[in-house]
């Protein structure tokens, strides 16, 4: 068929640096929110790890969220966490097997991932490059080569990320 639409470039990415014991992070929710309703798929909102030493349940909070990740429900269970930071700073672990079944996960695969430590690595790697590019706090936004830092001030920072990814979006037809 000629009428087919053209296959798409694919979409900016946008890097997410957080830490789900982060107040900071929960304020950011609204506007990732926002992203994600203007620019749907065309945009790729990727969740990467940078657990802060300050907060004792963030490294496990990583891992669990990689397994949401891995059982389908990566950013509901990123939002279910972060919604609820008092209970995580409180229950550790626990809270975040329970937040596993609330979303309909395998609470008991939470559980023995978090055990086994099967997404170490990953939270690792990220947290490494992130310290490479030189994220100090969370959260931290890295698109078209451009790092924002959050962990200061939200203040204008989507309108910030709006115009990168409408100028990448705009040049995806070129080169």
């Amino acid at each position: 068929m000629s009428d087919s639409s053209p296959v798409r470039p694919p979409a900016p990415v946008l890097d997410v640096w957080c830490e789900l014991q982060c107040p900071d992070c929960r304020t950011a929710l609204d506007d990732l929110r926002a992203l994600r309703a203007r620019y749907g798929d065309r945009l790729e909102l990727r969740l990467r790890h940078f657990p802060l030493e300050k907060h004792k349940h963030s490294f496990a909070a990583a891992q669990a969220a990689e397994e949401a990740l891995e059982q389908g429900q990566g950013w509901p269970y990123v939002e279910a966490v972060l919604s609820r930071v008092e209970e995580l700073d409180r229950a550790g672990e626990p809270f975040l097997v329970q937040v596993a079944g609330e979303l309909g996960l395998d609470a008991e695969e939470f559980d023995t991932a978090l055990v086994d430590g099967r997404h170490i690595l990953i939270v690792d790697a990220d947290q490494a490059e992130g310290k490479a590019i030189g994220v100090t706090g969370t959260p931290t936004y890295v698109i078209g080569g451009e790092r924002l830092d959050g962990g200061k001030s939200q203040e204008g920072l989507r309108e910030r990320i709006e115009e990168i990814v409408d100028r990448l979006l705009a040049g995806t037809g070129q080169g």
